[in-house]
């Protein structure tokens, strides 16, 4: 199992146990994005080891193949010099080394094929690190906006209940008898005031009438002197 197999079994065992404990979304995804950092930051770091592990095999091989190469011209110097028997321990010591070239070549081919596993798993976290970067900021604005409708929702049906349309209404009749107290403070003064005015349209008619009158009576007393 791959370090990256091994850390998606982490995070969904995280994220299971938030979700049950009904974790803030922010949370959860500030701490996905930080165990792939930190998982990132492990496998590239094994990586490395396994690389430079893998130049050390390599060294190791090419020194053994060296060895088996000295003896393969110790042997065939043997056979030329008609020394058999040397020629047969010469050759023990090319099989013993043949050997160790065959199981440090399947060493250097589980390290090939674990760097290779390192290097798709760190592929596939950067491409998932880059994504989940960039979903970041939406989820987290989608969170605002999921509160901020949660939040209204509750106004509007807390508005909606009995309770709150009551208070409405007394609050209304309230002004409303305030706004009737308002008109009652002016009430006996505008109505003194129009009598005033009535009045003195009264007097207005009653001297048009006088001179009217008055008019009239000089009239006729000059007519009767004349006579």
């Amino acid at each position: 199992m791959g370090i990256f197999t091994r850390f998606k079994d982490i995070v969904a065992s995280n994220m299971s146990a938030m979700l049950d404990k009904a974790e803030d979304p922010e949370k959860l995804i500030k701490l996905m994005i930080r165990e792939m950092e930190d998982t990132l930051i492990e496998i590239k770091s094994s990586c490395a080891n396994a690389i430079a592990n893998q130049k050390k095999v390599h060294r190791f091989l090419d020194n053994i193949q060296e060895k088996e190469n000295f003896w393969i011209h110790k042997a065939e110097l043997a056979v030329n010099k008609g020394k058999d028997a040397l020629a047969r321990q010469a050759l023990q010591e090319k099989r013993r080394h043949t050997q160790k070239i065959e199981a440090v070549e399947i060493e250097l081919t589980e390290l090939n094929i674990i760097i290779e596993q390192y290097r798709d798993d760190i592929q596939e976290l950067e491409v998932k690190l880059k994504s989940a970067r960039e979903k970041q900021r939406l989820l987290v604005q989608r969170h605002i906006r999921a509160g901020h409708k949660k939040r209204a929702q509750e106004e509007i049906r807390r508005a909606d209940s009995v309770e709150v349309m009551q208070k409405f209404e007394e609050l209304e009749n309230h002004i409303e008898r305030m706004e009737a107290e308002a008109d009652l403070v002016n009430y006996g003064r505008h109505a003194n005031l129009e009598e005033e005015f009535d009045a003195l349209e009264a007097d207005d008619d009653i001297e048009a009438e006088l001179n009217k009158l008055k008019s009239s009576q000089s009239s006729k007393n000059d007519g009767t002197n004349n006579v």
